[in-house]
């Protein structure tokens, strides 16, 4: 598994509805916008970094890296830009993280690799106590056929998906580090110096 490489990929092509209908991904947190402090925790986890955006991709595209938008229609939600990546990834694994989740762990993409070391799973999810959390997910490239499919058929519901494949669960302790901005009430909320 050591020898595989990673494409991670920033999950920022919503809508934002629960933000007010503006760009989550780029609120500013202590002055620089959420998608700036996941790209900073998740690029050097991977070997090359994607952000998946359906709108503002110029701003999106300042930040250095490949901007790609779903190729399936209408903000379908976060399987579409897992899809879209899985499409264009240059390594044979792929990790997604929210736009809105500015304090991933930093051992995120080692710890679900790990757990995809034995070959036995296609899918690694990230889980606190609390819940799974979906978005912050590795797999395998080569289900992008499978994804395509089952968004084909009309289907978008991520847990769905997962429970169709071989999903493995990692236990991480810190429920905090997955915290998702979904208002402005939960931006204005956290602690200054935070990010």
């Amino acid at each position: 598994m050591g020898a595989l490489s990673i494409t991670g990929v920033i999950l920022a092509g919503g809508l934002g509805r629960r933000m007010g209908g503006v760009d989550k991904g780029l609120q500013l947190l202590d002055g620089q916008p959420l998608v700036t402090h996941v790209a900073k925790r998740l690029a050097p986890q991977v070997d090359e970094l994607l952000i998946n955006a359906n709108q503002n991709a110029d701003i999106y595209a300042r930040l250095g890296y490949p901007v790609v938008a779903d190729r399936i229609a209408g903000f379908v939600g976060p399987l579409a830009g897992l899809h879209v990546a899985l499409c264009v990834a240059r390594h044979p694994l792929v990790a997604t993280a929210p736009c809105d989740s500015p304090l991933l762990p930093l051992d995120l993409v080692a710890r679900l690799a790990a757990a995809l070391a034995d070959g036995a799973h296609d899918v690694a999810v990230a889980r606190t106590a609390l819940r799974a959390h979906h978005v912050f997910c590795l797999c395998r490239r080569s289900l992008e056929a499978p994804l395509a499919a089952f968004l084909r058929s009309g289907q978008r519901n991520f847990y769905r998906w997962l429970d169709e494949q071989r999903t493995v669960e990692v236990r991480f302790a810190d429920e905090y580090a997955f915290i998702n901005i979904n208002s402005p009430a939960e931006l204005a909320a956290l602690p200054p110096g935070i990010g």
